[in-house]
């Protein structure tokens, strides 16, 4: 479980289109304020899920090789295969000249409150479903679970997080190099899509099918 946690907190960590969104939050008037508020609304996102997750299973990890264990398993299987069909159209319908999507041209006129919302619509939903499907497993009586759940919400959140703090440490140098890493993004954004969703969906059923057939 703690592998799964890490690598899919990495892979939300690392996907470009709220990395994008983030910065250009960032560069708005006021855009330090919007990203704190653009980070509670991602960290709000995770917990209700964690919260939700935990509550459904009681903080109990199901039985071993029982039903509902190895639904569990053929539900992150179908999470992984979505992750690779995501991909597969994902690179097909990609423009062949990468530029900013539409929506995110209309950021410098949003608020606060929007910042928040806009985060919770950002969320990698894919990858945090897979996340979830995870936490089933966790028995929140042993430190290491609990750890291994705080892990995923922290590496989830840790990009955007040393964004914030290099805008309002360093605010000039940090538009620069923000403007850069956003630039990038626009040209490589449909290969780290599609990498991360194959990697994360490829670990997820290559994973959960060695675990069914034990």
């Amino acid at each position: 479980m703690t592998v799964d946690l890490v690598l899919i907190g990495l892979a939300c960590s690392l996907e470009p289109i709220p990395l994008t969104g983030f910065i250009l939050t960032l560069s708005t008037h006021h855009g330090t304020r919007k990203g704190l508020f653009f980070l509670a609304g991602w960290v709000l996102s995770l917990a209700l899920v964690i919260g939700a997750t935990l509550a459904f299973t009681a903080g109990k990890p199901p039985a071993p090789n029982t039903a509902p264990s190895e639904g569990i398993l053929a539900a992150k299987i179908l999470v992984g295969v979505a992750l690779i069909v995501f991909a597969w159209r994902y690179r097909r319908r990609a423009p062949k000249e990468a530029g900013q999507p539409s929506w995110m041209k209309r950021i410098d006129q949003m608020s606060v409150w929007t910042a928040a919302v806009l985060a919770f619509l950002l969320q990698p939903w894919g990858l945090v479903a897979a996340g979830a499907l995870s936490i089933t497993q966790a028995d929140t009586s042993k430190p290491s679970d609990v750890l291994a759940i705080v892990l995923f919400a922290a590496l989830a959140t840790v990009s955007l997080l040393v964004m914030e703090v290099y805008a309002i440490v360093a605010p000039d140098a940090s538009q620069a190099r923000l403007a850069g890493l956003r630039q990038w993004m626009d040209v490589h954004r449909t290969q780290v899509i599609m990498y991360l969703s194959l990697i994360v969906g490829l670990w997820l059923i290559g994973k959960s099918t060695y675990s069914l057939v034990q």
